[in-house]
């Protein structure tokens, strides 16, 4: 009970928690201290009524903001295995874990588990956004944009009648002068009025898009394997039906209800008529094939820092054209072979090539990622396919 206790502790002892709380606190405070002054509750119904509200809000906010960081996505459980052994021919297998990938499941890089359903990691709750707490994300984002719209409106008008007090003196309103602005209020009220606009911008285009995943019921990993299969339709001809687009009542009773939690169990899914429950994840193999055809072997000819701006190793071209992804940046020595995948102007990304250790059966870690393109040269094709080859039976018998 002391380690979950601790763990989730540590949660929030991370900068996207601390700076996300910090704000929220931020905000709420200053809101109910000009409120207080500029229609207290205790003097009208009205007054009491939008404090209220606004608390509620607020208290709302901070409610699933900590239950979409505890609760967090739900992992797949170590080595896991479909119930029919048939079944995993038509799932994707992932290494770290050491077990398949469920459908919808995907490897998480900063978790370093393969997550239900996942969407994103969110670094403001320092967990992934998935399956059990994709409800608690969401209201969390549509709770902190009704509370900083209240907050720009109540900071806006106590900072206007704070500033025209003396207007208000002078022709006699009296009753309007209620407001008094000190150096720090002032500076204070500033400050959070563009907080709560900031929060208003920015998190409500992400709850905006956290609606349109939720209608659609289609996460933002599977926005892009539904663009990769979509391109794939138009050189096979081969038509690709999204398979959990059950309708925008049904997808959105998946995940928003009056308790936010998650319906079914994260690893069997209702779909549509003609797709079963292996339909995306069998397009996911297909595209990996594709990848796998079309994968090019680089042999590095310069080190390769690791630095995510390599401007005195590399140059500022490569320095000011990274590419735009989180993806990790890998350290590589001359002599290393990389299995590249994908391609930009200044920028590569692959796996490097290992060996197992003789004598040992432990695995050696996969490295991937991104580095730049004048570390490395292309193997001739007869060299690069004879790489690919290899490296990939390798991998075959590892998963088998």
């Amino acid at each position: 009970m002391s380690r979950d206790w601790l763990g989730s502790v540590r949660r929030f002892v991370h900068w996207g928690p601390l700076i996300a709380i910090s704000i929220i606190k931020s905000i709420t405070i200053m809101t109910l201290y000009m409120n207080a002054m500029w229609w207290p509750a205790d003097r009208s119904f009205g007054g009491f009524l939008n404090q209220a509200v606004f608390v509620l809000l607020s208290a709302s906010t901070g409610f699933y903001f900590v239950a979409a960081s505890l609760a967090g996505p739900r992992f797949l459980p170590l080595k896991w295995r479909p119930k029919n052994p048939e079944d995993e021919d038509y799932l994707q297998y992932c290494h770290i874990c050491e077990g398949f990938k469920a459908p919808r499941s995907h490897h998480c890089r900063k978790c370093n588990r393969c997550v239900i359903k996942m969407d994103h990691h969110c670094p403001w709750i320092n967990n992934c956004v998935g399956w059990a707490n994709h409800g608690y994300f969401t209201a969390f984002l549509g709770f902190a944009v009704l509370g900083c719209l209240q907050a720009t409106a109540v900071l806006g008008s106590s900072l206007y009648v704070g500033l025209y007090r003396d207007w208000y003196l002078y022709y006699g309103h009296y009753s309007k002068v209620t407001v008094q602005l000190t150096v720090l209020s002032l500076v204070l009220c500033v400050f959070n009025i563009g907080l709560a606009i900031g929060v208003v911008i920015t998190v409500g285009a992400l709850f905006v898009y956290q609606m349109r995943a939720i209608l659609n019921n289609r996460t933002a990993i599977e926005d892009w394997i539904l663009e990769k299969a979509r391109f794939r339709q138009e050189r096979t001809k081969q038509p690709f039906v999204y398979p959990y687009d059950v309708g925008r009542w049904h997808n959105l009773k998946q995940v928003l209800n009056p308790t936010c939690t998650a319906a079914g169990n994260g690893v069997e899914w209702t779909v549509v008529k003609g797709c079963d429950q292996f339909t995306l994840t069998l397009e996911q193999l297909a595209q990996k094939h594709e990848k796998r055809a079309r994968t090019r072997t680089y042999t590095i000819i310069r080190p390769a820092t690791g630095s995510w701006f390599p401007c005195f190793s590399q140059g500022i071209k490569v320095c000011i054209s990274p590419p735009l992804t989180d993806e990790p940046r890998i350290k590589l020595e001359i002599g290393d072979v990389v299995l590249v995948t994908r391609w930009r102007k200044h920028w590569l990304f692959g796996e490097k090539r290992q060996t197992q250790s003789q004598g040992t059966d432990e695995k050696p870690k996969r490295i991937r990622g991104w580095f730049p393109r004048k570390c490395a040269v292309e193997l001739a094709e007869h060299d690069d396919a004879d790489e690919q080859q290899q490296y990939f039976d390798n991998e075959g018998k590892k998963t088998n």
